[in-house]
């Protein structure tokens, strides 16, 4: 397949992934930023060029430093104030520590470094368990479901934070919910 032609549709599938976080509550959002990760850990162990490794692990790295921005700033605040659900909310900024530290090491390296992939592979299994952890039945994101929290507006505030965070505009519902 031309390079061309997959450039343009991870473009395309990158498009249609933030038009559907544009309108979606928080934890619909925060999902969705997972299940994208998700799909760059699986690229990237399929991966034999250096330079797609290296592709992967800045998106992957990028990615991730933004969705715990938005966790630790907007959600995990507003998911403690309507829980007092202690427990959880700090196993989920020690997980966050932890894979703040490795994505330091990987952005540190490259596929020359015989830790890189290593690295790697330990990070998608620390951020599977983390999401495992918020999407079990019991977990953070059912918790949050249960509680009075307004996932509508939080999930608008997590967009936009996102949003500013990744450099680009403000997604177009909250551009019409400012101008209404």
């Amino acid at each position: 397949m031309p390079k061309s032609t997959v450039a343009t549709k991870r473009e395309t599938t990158t498009q249609r992934s933030t038009a559907r976080t544009e309108e979606a509550d928080a934890i619909a959002l925060l999902k969705a930023d997972h299940r994208q990760v998700e799909g760059w850990f699986e690229e990237f162990a399929k991966a034999r060029a250096g330079n797609r490794k290296q592709e992967l692990a800045n998106q992957i790295c990028a990615a991730l430093k933004v969705h715990t921005t938005i966790e630790e700033e907007i959600f995990y605040p507003a998911f403690y104030e309507a829980t007092e659900e202690e427990e959880l909310y700090q196993e989920a900024q020690v997980e966050h520590d932890g894979a703040k530290h490795l994505i330091d090491k990987i952005e540190g390296s490259g596929p020359d470094d015989e830790l890189f992939d290593a690295r790697v592979k330990v990070l998608s299994e620390m951020i599977k368990h983390h999401v495992k952890e918020e999407e079990k039945r019991d977990g953070m994101f059912a918790k949050a479901r249960q509680s009075d929290l307004d996932l509508d507006a939080l999930g608008q505030q997590l967009a936009s934070r996102k949003a500013e965070l990744q450099g680009t505009s403000r997604p177009k519902l909250i551009d019409k919910l400012t101008r209404a």
